[in-house]
């Protein structure tokens, strides 16, 4: 990563080259400031290596739902994800296109078969039918509203065959006390939800969208309206 915004080779980094490139990473604001402050130990609006490398692993850290904090940085955390084609990230230059879904085929089975015991209708089951099938994980609220944020790939307020298996798939992750992350990872977008040419990284989710998760999701309201989103 740090070629992309060292490009005068100083070992160092600027605040505004590094802005732009960690808002790639499809966090807020709020928590890339965060993050700046953290890694930026001296104030002076400039990253050596070490404190950009510190940066780097707060965002994965921030990506899979862990706190920003230094005492998150011993956490076993995957590479962060930044939304950039260009970016090195995408395993020797494969396109996310052709990395294969997380969700294996014997699991993609068992969740077609809760999918259809829904009754969907043209192929979808709407937020009402999926609610009790998530609040049955006993899981919290919270974390309820951010599978449902991250499985509505498409935002209609709905999930089709694939959506359900996402949802499914981080519940399950969320059971066995795996972090639930902050946005969906290239790997877990379905192939058929997948770009032509394959934006890798993630699909961010919009921070300030807590007004359009409550109009996309009027039956999961009790899901969205506790949700923090990515705060």
């Amino acid at each position: 990563f740090l070629p992309q915004v060292d490009s005068a080779n100083a070992g160092r980094v600027l605040a505004s080259d590094a802005a732009v490139f960690l808002k790639k990473s499809g966090l807020t604001d709020l928590v890339l400031g965060k993050i700046w402050d953290l890694a930026d130990t001296d104030g002076k609006g400039i990253l050596n290596k070490q404190e950009f490398f510190v940066a780097l692993r707060l965002v994965a850290c921030a990506q899979n739902g862990l706190d920003v904090s230094l005492s998150s940085l011993n956490l076993p955390v995957p590479p962060p994800r930044f939304t950039d084609t260009g970016s090195p990230l995408l395993l020797s230059g494969t396109a996310s296109s052709d990395l294969p879904w997380a969700v294996k085929l014997e699991d993609k089975v068992k969740y077609d078969a809760i999918f259809d015991s829904l009754n969907p209708v043209n192929g979808l089951l709407s937020g009402d039918k999926v609610k009790p099938v998530l609040l049955n994980s006993k899981l919290p609220v919270d974390i309820l509203g951010r599978v449902w944020e991250l499985s509505d790939i498409d935002r209609d307020g709905m999930l089709d065959r694939d959506e359900f298996a996402v949802a499914m798939f981080l519940v399950y992750c969320a059971l066995e006390k795996e972090p639930v992350p902050m946005s969906l990872p290239a790997a877990l977008v379905p192939p058929s939800k997948r770009k032509p040419l394959g934006v890798p990284g993630a699909m961010p989710l919009i921070p300030s969208s807590t007004k359009e998760a409550h109009q996309s999701l009027p039956p999961v309201g009790i899901l969205a309206a506790k949700t923090p989103l990515t705060q």
